[in-house]
């Protein structure tokens, strides 16, 4: 699938799922991920539970419900590659600046890996 395509053309609602090293499980909503040259999803993350939970456990889940639907989307099952804090690079990919943003707040682009894929709604192909 052309992952970079369809996140640019699809809009919708996504949640990004995470746990820490003891298994509390955290949700939030996040946007669309940029799919980067070498395939690997990112996302930015401010210094906040999610970006500590994946410090201390690589995997996560990102829910994406496309807009309009109640049963069309994604589940990607993704491990953290790595993470970089570069303000330049950060900025290149903004789509949008939050309102409650300080500028000493310091941004994350945090890399993964898709692991495996399954559909929104059911189990998939085994």
């Amino acid at each position: 699938m052309d992952y970079k395509e369809y996140f640019k053309n699809t809009l919708g609602t996504g949640v990004l799922s995470t746990a820490s090293k003891d298994g509390r499980v955290d949700s939030a909503i996040y946007s669309r991920p940029h799919v980067m040259e070498d395939n690997s999803f990112a996302f930015i993350m401010h210094d906040r539970l999610t970006h500590s939970n994946l410090r201390e456990n690589p995997y996560a889940v990102y829910l994406f419900i496309e807009e309009g639907s109640t049963t069309k989307g994604k589940r990607l099952f993704l491990k953290k590659l790595k993470e970089v804090s570069d303000p330049e690079l950060i900025a290149s990919l903004r789509r949008r600046t939050s309102r409650e943003e300080k500028d000493d707040d310091t941004l994350y682009l945090v890399y993964f890996t898709l692991e495996r894929e399954l559909p929104l709604v059911g189990a998939g192909e085994k």
